[in-house]
């Protein structure tokens, strides 16, 4: 569970809402069925007319992941498991790789695709072109996701000002009848307004912004797996591959063969 998108979320809701028991007795005005019915209903329907369905649903979905947390393994660990299986690479072949990477087959995609490649024996100029381009087409797949839920960021208040709209056309209609029901009708209208801004600003739009970041992060962690992976099968040595991996990272972040080696003796 992600505590930081929950707190976010649980915190913008509760500071709305406290401002407005805070200022008016008529906090019952805010909540109107037909305006969020509007708001969510047109937002949906536009967007599976600009999109196909299926790429929609994976953007819901998507969108509804971040509330999760999402698994990050350290990238000075990923430069540690290449560096290991240089050794192992070195003492008992591809065999000895293939063995040992037993345990990730399945769990994670580019690494275990990264591992065949390796294995099968192609060369390291050749995986890295294969890695990179299955790094370049997943990753432009993935964005197709962001793209919908920015849509939707921006289709909501659309929908929105159009509840207005219909809202002041009713309200017009029945100012010669009832002129004590503009006030109220009036403030029905603007409801849907501000259902659409809120949908936008705080569920669309930053969930749109927090999936880029976390594609972001699978990126560049898939380009360090792939530069270590041609690596081993070039057969460099460890160290070579230490040295080549940290240049991914932040020096404060620099995996140490040296300082592993007298962790494990100590």
């Amino acid at each position: 569970m992600s505590y930081s998108t929950l707190l976010g979320f649980f915190g913008g809701v509760g500071l709305f809402v406290g401002a407005i028991l805070l200022t008016t007795e008529y906090y019952m005005s805010f909540i109107d069925t037909p305006s969020f019915l509007m708001v969510i209903g047109g937002t949906l329907a536009s967007t599976f007319i600009g999109f196909e369905p299926r790429y929609v649903a994976k953007a819901i979905r998507k969108g509804l992941s971040i509330i999760f947390s999402h698994k990050e393994t350290s990238l000075t660990d990923e430069v540690g498991r290449i560096i290991r299986w240089g050794y192992i690479v070195q003492k008992n072949g591809l065999q000895g790789l293939e063995s040992d990477a037993e345990g990730i087959i399945g769990e994670d995609k580019i690494l275990t695709f990264g591992v065949d490649l390796v294995i099968t024996g192609y060369t390291g100029d050749e995986v890295r072109e294969i890695l990179t381009k299955t790094i370049q087409t997943t990753f432009k797949r993935a964005k197709d996701k962001s793209i919908i839920l920015n849509y939707m960021g921006g289709t909501a208040p659309a929908f929105g000002m159009i509840g207005t709209l219909v809202g002041l056309i009713i309200m017009l209609q029945a100012m010669g009848s009832d002129p004590s029901s503009i006030g109220p009708a009036m403030a029905v209208a603007l409801v849907t307004t501000l259902y659409g801004v809120i949908f936008a600003r705080l569920i669309f739009i930053p969930a749109a912004s927090r999936v880029v970041q976390r594609d972001d992060l699978l990126r560049f962690r898939s380009y360090l797996i792939a530069e270590g992976l041609a690596l081993l099968a070039e057969r460099k040595s460890p160290r070579y591959i230490q040295d080549r991996m940290n240049s991914f990272l932040d020096p404060l972040e620099h995996y140490s063969i040296d300082r592993d080696m007298t962790q494990t003796a100590e």
